[in-house]
């Protein structure tokens, strides 16, 4: 299987790393007074399983996409961020959220943050 046209390098990857820490997290820590989780790990067997759902759910002949949220967990469940992915209906900058198909959470989010 060949490389997916939108993948970047590893030098790229590391740059938008640093970019959103010392843009972002440096503010997120001063408002929360800790640093706050900003890597999230799911597995690719998880991973697979969601994009089969949303294939499956999506009829045939969809184009369905998967958007990323940012989240936060309320603080009786977590003080630390999150993120979701949620099915799309098609893959333009417009496409409405398939809300007949449930997001995903729950991914193992790294502790003290890793950086890239």
């Amino acid at each position: 299987m060949s490389k997916p046209n939108n993948c970047i390098t590893v030098a790229e990857a590391k740059q938008l790393q640093d970019n959103w820490v010392e843009t972002r997290a440096v503010d997120i820590e001063s408002a929360m007074g800790v640093p706050d989780t900003r890597e999230f790990l799911f597995s690719v067997a998880e991973l697979q399983q969601f994009l089969d759902y949303i294939k499956a759910g999506s009829g045939i002949g969809a184009q369905p996409g998967v958007r990323v949220y940012f989240a936060a967990y309320d603080s009786n469940v977590s003080t630390k961020a999150t993120v979701f992915l949620a099915p799309t209906i098609g893959v333009t900058v417009g496409s409405e959220n398939n809300y007949n198909l449930q997001p995903l959470n729950r991914s193992i989010s790294g502790w003290p943050p890793k950086n890239y």
